[in-house]
């Protein structure tokens, strides 16, 4: 069940992985954030989409 108040999944459908730092470069989560996004408390997404900016920031995008 979908909550109005819950915290969107960032995932944008670019999946691939940046091996550098083994978050992907679309939604800049890790393969268990994205494994366990839907068993996550709001407080852990909350914490994962916090840390997101930095990761993208430091992420190296390569084609």
């Amino acid at each position: 069940m979908h909550h109005p108040d819950a915290l969107a999944n960032p995932c944008i459908n670019i999946c691939r992985m940046d091996l550098a730092n083994r978050y992907c470069q679309g939604c800049g989560r890790s393969r268990l954030e994205i494994g366990r996004w839907q068993r996550m408390s709001e407080a852990e997404r909350a914490q994962v989409l916090a840390a997101v900016p930095a990761r993208r920031a430091s992420s190296s995008h390569t084609t």
